[in-house]
């Protein structure tokens, strides 16, 4: 069973939300009692997302968003406050992974790419995530790395340096806005069962048995296993919590 959470009248922000882990954490804020700002690129899909959450009785935003693009991103974030009136927590979430590559062979548009979203993207969120926080005085950023934030893996050398910056992000931010009634946490997801994994498997970029067995754990996360970590992160019961890089990966980097 999970925890239940009541954030009644609070504001949740939420990036790459129109499938995976993004959807489901922000199903799980506005479960929660959150009004729901969802900010991804495809349009129809975050369209649909939203329009679920609103017919399900929540108040949610949907917000067509290029995070590589920080006036899109300041906008998404602007809207949402305008909307609903504050901003209380934030998931930074989206995030791509290009095919493997040879390091030697990797080309600088692939690697400029991944850098845009997962890395400025993230930048950008938190950027203007924290201009609204810091006039509040409170707030709760979790930003999506990855247990490629924490290890190396041969043929990523780009996804794993963009998610090992955001964990720098992550503590950099952190230690300047503890005193401000801001907490910045990331969490660091495995192998979770998403519509991006799935993906990977069908190229034959990834072997899910070997994933699986991989973990302590012996199967691979599911996106609503991210969701109660980020909302953890979020909630009172981690008000001691901040500039944390927190493994949800069923074990896989305590080898």
């Amino acid at each position: 069973m999970n925890p239940a959470y009541d954030f009644t009248g609070q504001v949740a922000f939420v990036t790459g939300a129109s499938s995976g882990m993004g959807l489901a954490t922000a199903h799980a804020f506005a479960e929660a009692g959150a009004a729901v700002g969802l900010a991804d690129i495809d349009e129809g899909a975050v369209c649909a997302a939203a329009q679920e959450l609103t017919d399900a009785g929540h108040r949610a935003l949907a917000l067509v968003c290029d995070v590589s693009d920080e006036d899109q991103v300041a906008s998404a974030v602007d809207r949402t406050v305008e909307t609903f009136g504050r901003l209380d927590m934030a998931y930074n979430n989206a995030g791509i992974m290009p095919p493997p590559t040879d390091a030697a062979d990797e080309s600088a548009a692939q690697f400029d790419r991944v850098q845009a979203v997962n890395l400025r993207g993230t930048w950008a969120a938190m950027k203007h995530e924290l201009r609204h926080m810091r006039d509040q005085g409170s707030g709760a950023i979790v930003n999506c790395s990855s247990l490629g934030g924490l290890v190396g893996n041969p043929g990523r050398a780009a996804y794993h340096a963009t998610k090992h910056g955001v964990l720098g992000l992550t503590k950099s931010a952190a230690l300047e806005y503890g005193s401000r009634g801001v907490r910045i946490n990331a969490v660091c997801p495995g192998t979770i069962a998403t519509p991006m994994v799935e993906a990977m498997a069908a190229q034959g970029e990834l072997d899910t048995e070997q994933a699986e067995a991989a973990q302590a754990i012996d199967r691979l996360g599911t996106a609503e296993e991210i969701a109660q970590a980020v909302l953890w992160l979020c909630s009172p019961g981690s008000s001691y919590v901040t500039g944390v890089a927190l493994p949800v990966d069923g074990g896989y980097t305590a080898q």
